[in-house]
């Protein structure tokens, strides 16, 4: 983006595993300036370990924003998100020239970016029959009719989330045109800079990162957090990787190392929609997570050049 302003916001995105929250601490401390998380998981207070949250020792080293913000019976929508985010980025400008923006979260970062497309409306009768569906059938169903209408964004959407695909199947059928057709809207004029960085490693160093994740998460308690929290299972929030599988154990469906397995599985291709999804935006500048000092360099250069 060029434009006569001294603000610049440094977005880092990539899979989850990878070390987004690492590099934007230390990116934090570098600039002596504020995180902003665009990881839709991470606003519910109620979810922590199985959503890999920053700690409390990571909190400490930077003031984070949108981490326990809300709670998971509140419904969080990418348009709220961006106001807020936007609101609070104008605030934080006000006293920093560099921000830090990071997480995994498509369409949460490209709402900050780009800002959010305008979807229609759609008719409530197809969204409780969709519903009934999940309930009776469960999803995969609802993941072959998503493939069928809108091969786009099935390729691109996290298909394990009930409320993503029915979202996208909603307008699909509403409308008569794939969802993905309504999220090309003109790109909003930001009044700073951009710069985006991603990370990225081979991908059996990634599956390793991931498959050791998993295990600390056990390790830490992530059987209790989930089973604590059984009671609100209904809850879209609840219907994500990590939570899912454990209900399923907790439920009497799976033996709990198959739900490890199946958390592990899930994440591995969580991860692949995530890098599928960030490959397509032209202005990320691709590292490794261990290339720190290469990233510094490329930022300043770019915030000298602007």
């Amino acid at each position: 983006m060029d434009l006569k302003t001294n603000k610049t916001l440094i977005t880092i995105v990539g899979p989850t595993a990878i070390g987004k929250t690492a590099l934007a601490i230390a990116l934090a401390n570098h600039y002596k300036t504020e995180i902003i998380s665009a990881d839709s998981r991470q606003f519910f207070r109620e979810m922590s370990i199985g959503t890999a949250k920053p700690d409390q020792q990571e909190l400490a080293a930077a003031p984070h924003h949108f981490i326990n913000s809300q709670s998971i019976t509140q419904e969080v929508s990418v348009g709220s998100f961006e106001k807020e985010a936007i609101n609070k980025i104008d605030q934080l400008f006000l006293k920093h020239d560099v921000l830090i923006m990071a997480g995994g979260s498509g369409l949460y970062v490209n709402a900050v970016l780009y800002g959010f497309d305008e979807i229609p409306k759609a008719d409530e009768n197809i969204r409780e029959n969709l519903n009934q569906q999940f309930k009776q059938a469960g999803i995969k169903p609802l993941q072959h009719q998503l493939k069928e209408l809108d091969p786009d964004y099935y390729h691109q959407v996290d298909t394990n989330n009930p409320q993503r695909v029915i979202r996208a199947l909603e307008v699909c059928l509403s409308t008569g045109k794939p969802f993905s057709s309504f999220r090309n809207a003109p790109i909003k004029q930001r009044n700073f800079n951009t710069i985006i960085i991603g990370l990225d490693s081979h991908r059996e160093t990634l599956y390793q990162r991931i498959n050791h994740r998993v295990d600390l998460m056990i390790n830490k308690g992530l059987l209790r957090e989930v089973e604590s929290l059984k009671e609100y299972q209904h809850l879209n929030a609840l219907k994500t990787v990590g939570y899912s599988e454990i209900f399923n154990y907790l439920n009497g469906e799976w033996t709990l190392a198959q739900a490890i397995d199946k958390i592990k599985q899930n994440t591995r291709n969580f991860a692949k929609r995530q890098l599928t999804w960030f490959r397509r935006n032209k202005d990320v500048v691709w590292f490794k997570p261990d290339e720190e000092e290469k990233i510094l360099s490329f930022i300043k250069e770019k915030i000298y050049k602007t």
